[in-house]
């Protein structure tokens, strides 16, 4: 590891030196590629410094107790030593955290596809529900989220709705969501007060480039129809939806939110290439049999996640057995607890494999 380690931070010095050279500039692709390479190695490069003068500290103050008398100093020398020791530990297990490989979809922004399930029109309301939990995160993480396409029920629920999320670390964060929330309450229709459970599924895709998918425009069929629903005058009178049926894999996505059928039609290519680059995802983690176990549960879109219980005013996160008492700031869009849980499981689960391997 640190050997790993020294390699990097010479890398992460090369970097600096090529940045501060005058030509960089104008190039922007290359001071884009430097850039982006100088965000990664730091958090690696700045824990490794701190570790490298814990070590220090530690070879000092044991130097202080061999060789010095006085007992005012050698209780200073045993404090640091002990503080060092502590922080030295926690540095370690940082380190391997950090140089764990990282997901290459991470910095990706997301396709979020909302679908209600089981529970009719109370599904499609959670569904509306969940979309604005996570509208609500994005905003507190200043994205910007884009309506791609939507399908109400008329009481202002969503059988399904399409939308992405742009931003730096989008599908870090967001790729956890994926797979079936569930909810418990008593729906206002319900006049004898019964409690019941509606399910919903979210599938989180990373926006896919061209170079991701290969895709033969020639497999793609296009039709074009007159868009309903709310979106003005000029919406609901030209011809401006779209309809786009993949030939090879069936998908048909349909796409009416922009006035315009040329910007219809962009989201819905960007739509079905985050499908196909999920399809081939999915085939390589099924390829990978142990890689799959040692995940925290993403884009199963078949795996019960989540409960919200509104009458116990909780939501349960079944894949850590985390249980928090605050389901109105969850759904308000505060989703970094669970996210951050989350994470720090799927990590240690990733450890613990490396470990074992080795």
């Amino acid at each position: 590891m640190f050997d790993k380690l020294e390699d990097l931070l010479i890398r992460y010095e090369e970097v600096m030196g090529e940045l501060q050279e005058p030509d960089v500039a104008n190039d922007p692709e290359r001071f884009r590629r430097l850039m982006k390479e100088q965000s990664d190695l730091a958090p690696i490069v700045e824990a490794y410094q701190e570790y490298k003068k814990c070590n220090q500290n530690i070879e000092d103050s044991l130097l202080i107790l061999e060789e010095e008398s006085d007992e005012e100093l050698r209780d200073l020398a045993k404090e640091e030593l002990g503080e060092s020791r502590d922080r030295l530990a926690e540095l370690e297990r940082d380190l391997k955290v950090l140089l764990l490989p990282k997901d290459p979809n991470d910095d990706k922004n997301v396709i979020v596809e909302i679908r209600a399930g089981a529970g009719g029109d109370e599904a499609a309301l959670f569904a509306a529900e969940i979309y604005r939990m996570l509208a609500h995160y994005a905003e507190r993480k200043r994205w910007k989220v884009e309506m791609i396409s939507l399908n109400e029920n008329g009481i202002g629920g969503f059988k399904e709705c399409v939308f992405m999320i742009t931003g730096q670390g989008a599908y870090s964060r967001l790729k956890y969501e994926s797979g079936v929330h569930r909810v418990q309450r008593v729906p206002e229709t319900e006049s004898g007060g019964r409690i019941h459970t509606s399910t919903i599924t979210v599938a989180i895709m990373p926006e896919a480039e061209e170079v991701d998918v290969e895709l033969d425009m020639n497999d793609c069929k296009f039709d074009v129809f007159r868009a309903s629903g709310n979106g003005g005058q000029c919406v609901n009178t030209t011809d401006s939806a779209v309809r786009l049926t993949h030939i090879p894999t069936g998908i048909v996505i349909s796409c009416q939110d922009e006035k315009s059928q040329l910007k219809n039609k962009d989201k819905a290519l960007k739509v079905l290439r985050a499908r196909l680059y999920e399809m081939e995802l999915a085939k390589q983690h099924d390829a990978e049999a142990q890689a799959r176990k040692s995940q925290v549960g993403t884009g199963d879109r078949s795996e019960k996640i989540r409960t919200y219980n509104f009458p116990q005013g909780r939501v349960t996160d079944h894949r850590i057995k985390l249980t928090l008492h605050k389901l109105d700031t969850v759904l308000g869009g505060d989703l970094d607890e669970i996210i951050d849980s989350l994470t720090a499981a799927d990590q240690a689960i990733r450890l613990s494999g490396l470990e074992n391997a080795s």
